[in-house]
C-alpha cells in the first residue's frame, strides 16, 4: 500500500489536505477554508474543522485507500 501524496500545505492543514471529503473554499479576501463534506450528513463532523486535523474517523485519502 502506497502513502497518499501530501499537498504542499499538509503540515498546516493536516489530514484535510489529502482527504476526499474536503472542499477548499476561497474567500473574496484571499482566505482559504477547508469544508468537510461529511458534515452535511453526519453531525459528528464539524463543517469547518479546526486545523490542523491530525486524526479523523472519516478520513479517506483522495486515492480511495482508507488509513
Amino acid at each position: 500500500m502506497s502513502e497518499p501524496k501530501l499537498a504542499p500545505d499538509h503540515d498546516a492543514v493536516g489530514l484535510c489536505a489529502s482527504c476526499r471529503h474536503v472542499r477548499l473554499i476561497h474567500s473574496d479576501k484571499g482566505s482559504r477554508f477547508y469544508m468537510c463534506l461529511l458534515a452535511a450528513t453526519n453531525p459528528q463532523f464539524p463543517k469547518y474543522p479546526r486545523l490542523p486535523v491530525r486524526r479523523c474517523s472519516g478520513y479517506e485519502p483522495t486515492g480511495g485507500e482508507r488509513n
